[in-house]
């Protein structure tokens, strides 16, 4: 014969029955149910009182008060950040609020705002902890074309992405029909006029700045060494040694590619021009 499965508040509804017949020992009574006397008789009294409600149920264990709790002004501030925003989470809406000149709490507790009101979900995995930077800027540029993905005219954009690795800052993003030699030089010449020369890139060993896994020189490769810019291979197959130019193409992906559909390269070159001073905000 199965066991009698028996919730919470039916024990309540049986302790307070057998805790109300006259000359019933209310302590003993505690004891073999199991709670202690301070809970015991405060459903005898919940029983007295709301004797025609349901006085066994559970109740919010959230205090009437809450002195510590955000200012209205700061939860609308940092909602309405992230209503503007849908992909950002609590470390950019708290810098956000700081560069407004707004007097912005911890980020754990822009965080705590953002799960409150239901704007995130708790990470299905906890982040590295482990990071490696260069020193100083322009030591080292990470530089790769994001995968390609369709247009509305029938044509493919390529997106050609170069991050520091120092600073993070996006130094170039640009809307591309193709993936040749030729075109990299071009925005990479446009990028060295303004931001000056790097000491070495980071790349993969795809075209047009590698030759797969024999890792023969290619001319770009050989105009960028006559330059004294080193180029620096990743391992094969490892996408993570350009750790920070894959996470930048993410957020392209999630910021801007994943917000509309585009009709042609200019369209795709608008957004990521509009795009780029918020990812690179100037103080």
């Amino acid at each position: 014969m199965p066991w009698k499965e028996v919730s919470r508040m039916d024990r309540r509804i049986e302790f307070v029955a057998l805790a109300q017949q006259p000359g019933s020992n209310r302590r003993e009574l505690c004891r073999r149910f199991e709670i202690s006397a301070k809970t015991g008789y405060k459903w005898l009294a919940r029983a007295v009182v709301e004797e025609s409600g349901e006085w066994y149920a559970d109740r919010s264990r959230r205090p009437h008060v809450s002195p510590q709790r955000s200012a209205a002004e700061l939860e609308a501030g940092v909602l309405r950040l992230r209503d503007e925003y849908p992909v950002w989470g609590a470390r950019k809406i708290w810098r956000c609020l700081r560069d407004e000149g707004v007097l912005a709490p911890a980020v754990s507790t822009v965080h705590a705002i953002l799960m409150r009101h239901g704007r995130l979900r708790e990470p299905a995995r906890v982040p590295a902890r482990c990071r490696f930077e260069y020193p100083a800027p322009n030591l080292m540029w990470q530089m790769d074309f994001k995968g390609r993905f369709a247009l509305q005219d029938g044509c493919w954009c390529h997106a050609l992405t170069m991050i520091d690795d120092h600073s993070r800052y996006a130094l170039c993003l640009a809307a591309c029909s193709n993936e040749q030699g030729a075109t990299v030089r071009g925005h990479l010449e446009r990028t060295f006029r303004r931001y000056g020369l790097p000491d070495t890139i980071l790349v993969d060993n795809g075209t047009p700045w590698g030759d797969g896994p024999r890792q023969g020189w290619t001319k770009l490769g050989v105009w960028l060494l006559k330059l004294g810019v080193d180029v620096v291979h990743s391992r094969p197959y490892h996408p993570q040694t350009r750790g920070k130019n894959e996470r930048l193409h993410r957020t392209v992906k999630a910021e801007v590619i994943a917000m509309e559909i585009f009709c042609s390269l200019a369209a795709v070159q608008a957004a990521f021009d509009r795009w780029r001073p918020i990812y690179n905000p100037v103080s």
